[in-house]
């Protein structure tokens, strides 16, 4: 085990516990975390109603962890953000739609994947 600066031991159990409360956090307090996750929960479905493939199932599941983790970070940086005095807010201006953006690219780019396999077995080709 190492020890942090102030000379105090963490155990891997007290990490593993406040990572969770993190993603607890986000999960009941962030609209956007919940939509995605509804999504997720909908893709799964459907992989399952289709009977995907393992290759499939890893890229289905890749997207949701992707899509998700990106909006953790949204969170992450609004939170920062909310708590910063005037003048640095305005120094920083841009940060939230910079993170915001990141979620879009995510989301993006799973869609792509998703539709791709979706149509692809809704259509067979």
């Amino acid at each position: 085990m190492r020890r942090n600066d102030t000379g105090i031991t963490r155990r891997w159990v007290s990490k593993f516990a406040e990572a969770f409360r993190g993603v607890w956090l986000v999960a009941k307090y962030e609209s956007s975390f919940q939509v995605h996750a509804a999504a997720g929960i909908a893709v799964i479905a459907l992989a399952v109603v289709f009977r995907c493939e393992a290759l499939e199932w890893c890229l289905l599941l890749g997207c949701i962890g992707m899509v998700m983790t990106a909006e953790a970070m949204n969170a992450a940086m609004e939170t920062l953000f909310h708590a910063l005095d005037e003048p640095t807010k305005q120094r920083m201006a841009g940060c939230l739609d910079r993170a915001a953006g990141a979620v879009l690219l995510a989301s993006a780019s799973a869609a792509a994947i998703g539709a791709i396999i979706f149509l692809r077995r809704c259509f067979g080709y």
